[in-house]
């Protein structure tokens, strides 16, 4: 097998390991990094394919301007949510 098929294997195995981490996580900034994580490796993919234009903007799209919207807003609601009080029970 050539070094172009092992490449393929390995980003096909990268975005379906990912994605299903993705989606299995619980907190929230870490599926955003892991979303960011996604595009980048897609757009390695695009790259492989040699769609250049593609994996310009799957980059900048996709894990650029995407990622850093949700940071922003994962930011601003860590921000806005009220800070939890004890009760008599809690210790």
């Amino acid at each position: 097998m050539n070094s172009e098929l092992w490449i393929d294997i390995l980003l096909c195995l990268g975005v379906l390991t990912i994605a299903s981490s993705m989606f299995l996580v619980k907190q929230s900034f870490t599926a955003i990094v892991l979303f960011i994580s996604l595009g980048l490796v897609i757009t390695l993919c695009w790259i492989q394919l040699n769609a250049i234009d593609v994996a310009i903007a799957e980059a900048a799209i996709g894990a650029g301007l995407t990622g850093a919207m949700l940071l922003a807003s994962w930011r601003k609601l860590s921000i806005d949510k009220p800070a939890e009080k004890k009760g008599r029970g809690d210790l």
